[in-house]
């Protein structure tokens, strides 16, 4: 399926802080922690535990925090379908970009191994 402009632009405006508790509440859900899931999105985005706060404070868009992150050179390896699309054809950079997380943080709470989702070439 292939995004329109208008789903690309309603994930760009969409609120990181709005998203968040509903990454912590799908993780512990599976018994997984909110240090694993930080280490996930440190790992894709380059973002501490500080910044993470900060920019849930700053109420940042998708949009703006992925062009604040310095995106893992290896996020390439996200491969797979999430919310119905095909990651890898997905091609408005910020739409791929938080699919990219929302696919982590799935990967997380079904119990992937830690090694197995922060990937290596």
């Amino acid at each position: 399926m292939k995004t329109t402009p208008e789903h690309n632009e309603r994930v760009a405006k969409m609120k990181f802080s709005s998203v968040y508790p509903h990454y912590v509440t799908k993780v512990e859900k599976k018994d997984r922690t909110v240090e694993e899931l930080h280490e996930v999105i440190e790992w894709l985005t380059g973002f501490n535990a500080a910044k993470l706060e900060q920019l849930i404070k700053d109420e940042v868009t998708f949009e703006a925090f992925f062009k604040e992150a310095k995106l893992n050179p290896n996020a390439h390896l996200i491969k797979g379908v999430i919310c119905g699309y095909r990651i890898e054809d997905i091609d408005n950079d910020t739409t791929r970009q938080t699919r990219y997380l929302d696919k982590l943080v799935d990967e997380l709470a079904k119990g992937r191994k830690m090694e197995k989702i922060l990937r290596t070439a």
